[in-house]
């Protein structure tokens, strides 16, 4: 950058440059109102422009002007520059990259190129564009203003840059309120008892935050009793510096809110009692904090200092946070230390109130929900039933083979297709291969005849004998194979539905004799077989009656009778299950073979409590068993 002089004339000091600007400007601290008017003189500088302004998109009021550069005298319209500026806010927040838009004086003729530019920098946030700045340059020339506009894109990395130091700077301020507080807690925590716990808290702020007195007062009854006083071993409550201190704690106590003493102008809170303090007992500044727990105000912590040391809104958030970290241990350690008795009235008297009193409605309607439920499990009985899934099967079904050894040419059924037996085709095979040894079956067995023709004729005897058994060789294989070209079509055995048989995704795979292609099974005749549990199924005896429901139709009930019970038992996920046959009453004709569902056998009326809590009793049964 070129060094900026104000005069050459000796004895007159000479301008920053502007590398030394931008230097001072990156480590400036002040408020960010004083540093977007720095920025823009810097910017303007560094253009250089004849003015500049940082606007900030608004949702109804169209932009809202942060800075601008030169400063407008009070009551000043605005520019036409800036109005402009305001105008094109939204459509470059929009876009989010920088715009170059001519501003015509009145006097330019028409077409004539606008001697003065705007130019609206982005400025970006985290996740989006959060505003622009605007800045006057004058010039025509496009490389001018290219380079204009490249220097202002540089230096508005300037803004993010004092937004990362004043987030750092407030980081640091919460490490350091943290750090305060975690510390008063350590030094809290090593007391095992709760009048040195509460001496130790009293002690630790005042030392910590330079106070003249710390108190701590916890509610009994109606009134705060005075429980610990820094740097004060004995006291008693007939002193007045204690009343009037209890008095200061009750105060804070009722309104539930910090009090400052002297209160700030802007105070909605009441502190008279906190000012008698003040006036009677030489503290020039009260600070009375509420503590709570489980969001119920139990005590007051109240701070004093000398008039000419005020606390800060950095001190009342530390002391805050470390009255909150102690309040749990206080709290616990001030009803545990009480006597026996004291104890025993308190609980008795929380679980009256909780019993008795207005507060928990819905708690006392659910204990009287639960012990109704109870008093119903126990005594009450239901219908104990024995579940299982199940799966329907045919009574019978027939399996469809292939009949030679070839390739799927078409399937024409998939499963739970509708049958006719001797009609319906399933699926065919290829013959083109079959029907061109056919051909030369038949071609060779004509040689063989015209051989044993000839052989005959001329008394060769031994030769026509050979050739005619040739040609009988040939005609066994004409025969299987017009045999496997007629039966390539495959057809239904019997009239009914495809059980199994999903091969058109499988057409042109090979396929061998005797393999299964189809299963069809006749639709009069269903059954279900449940899968019902080891212990369950002492339970389930033949004869028995139940329900069961497929999962395709679920609102459908159909009633079922127990036939037999498989004695040996089958693993099936890892668990012994055995096989039940049931007999469908008044099937629905909507049932398919291989549906499942959930049955259910009734075994007999029991009551609740055993039906629900069986599973879990035999479990331990079996658990402490020995």
């Amino acid at each position: 950058m070129e060094r900026m002089e104000a005069s050459r004339h000796p004895g007159e000091t000479t301008r920053p440059t502007t590398a030394e600007v931008i230097e001072r400007l990156s480590r400036f601290e002040g408020p960010p109102e004083q540093f977007l008017s720095n920025l823009l003189a810097v910017q303007c500088q560094v253009g250089p422009a004849e003015g500049g302004a940082i606007l900030r998109a608004a949702k109804e009021r169209g932009a809202e002007v942060l800075a601008v550069y030169p400063a407008l005298e009070k009551g000043a319209p605005a520019p036409v520059w800036l109005a402009t500026a305001a105008e094109a806010c939204g459509q470059a927040v929009a876009a989010g990259v920088t715009a170059t838009k001519p501003i015509h004086s009145p006097g330019d003729l028409y077409g004539q190129p606008a001697e003065r530019h705007l130019v609206l920098v982005p400025l970006r946030g985290d996740r989006s564009v959060r505003g622009v700045a605007a800045f006057l340059i004058e010039g025509r020339d496009a490389a001018v203003l290219a380079g204009i506009r490249e220097r202002l894109e540089l230096t508005v990395g300037l803004l993010s840059l004092y937004e990362m130091r004043l987030l750092l700077q407030r980081r640091q301020m919460d490490l350091r309120r943290l750090r305060a507080a975690m510390e008063t807690l350590a030094s809290v925590n090593a007391q095992e008892r709760f009048t040195g716990l509460a001496m130790s808290l009293c002690n630790e702020v005042a030392t910590r935050w330079d106070c003249d007195r710390v108190s701590v007062g916890f509610l009994k009854g109606r009134y705060i009793h005075l429980r610990a006083m820094s740097h004060t071993e004995k006291f008693t409550r007939k002193m007045k510096v204690v009343q009037d201190i209890e008095a200061a704690m009750e105060e804070c106590l009722d309104q539930d809110v910090e009090i400052l003493c002297p209160a700030p102008p802007d105070a909605t809170y009441v502190c008279r009692a906190s000012a008698e303090v003040t006036r009677h007992h030489g503290s020039g500044t009260v600070l009375s904090l509420p503590l709570r727990r489980a969001g119920t105000a139990q005590a007051v912590l109240m701070l004093e200092r000398p008039v000419d040391q005020p606390f800060t809104v950095e001190e009342v958030e530390a002391i805050r946070l470390a009255a909150d970290l102690c309040m749990p241990r206080l709290a616990g350690l001030e009803e545990q230390d009480r006597w026996f008795g004291a104890r025993l009235a308190m609980a008795v008297r929380k679980g009256a109130a909780v019993a008795i009193g207005p507060k928990h409605t819905w708690i006392k309607v659910a204990v009287i929900a639960i012990c109704g439920v109870a008093a119903f499990t126990i005594f009450a009985k239901g219908n104990y039933r024995a579940e299982a899934s199940f799966v329907v099967e045919p009574i019978e079904k027939q399996m469809v083979p292939a009949p030679f050894d070839g390739f799927l040419q078409s399937v024409a059924v998939e499963p739970n297709s509708e049958v006719v037996g001797g009609e319906t085709v399933l699926a065919t095979l290829e013959t083109a291969e079959l029907r061109l040894q056919l051909a030369e079956a038949k071609a060779e067995q004509a040689t063989y005849l015209k051989q044993a023709a000839a052989g005959t004729r001329d008394f060769k005897t031994a030769e026509a004998m050979v050739a005619r058994a040739q040609a009988e060789k040939t005609q066994a294989r004409i025969d299987l194979l017009e045999y496997q070209i007629e039966h390539a079509r495959i057809v239904s055995p019997m009239t009914g539905v495809v059980v199994k048989g999903d091969l058109k995704r499988q057409i042109g795979a090979p396929v061998k004799t005797g393999d299964v292609l189809f299963e069809v099974a006749p639709l009069e005749g269903l059954r279900a077989e449940l899968s019902v549990p080891e212990d369950q199924i002492a339970d389930v005896q033949v004869g028995q009656e139940g329900q069961l429901a497929t999962t395709s139709f679920p609102d459908v009930r159909m009633a079922l009778v127990v036939e037999r019970i498989n004695p040996v038992a089958e693993v099936v996920d890892q668990r012994n299950i055995f096989k039940v046959r049931v007999r469908l009453i008044d099937r629905d004709p909507r049932m398919r073979p291989g549906m499942e569902g959930v049955a259910k056998v009734d075994i007999g009326p029991r009551r609740y409590l055993w039906i629900w809590t069986r599973p879990i009793v035999n479990w331990v049964r079996m658990k402490l068993w020995i």
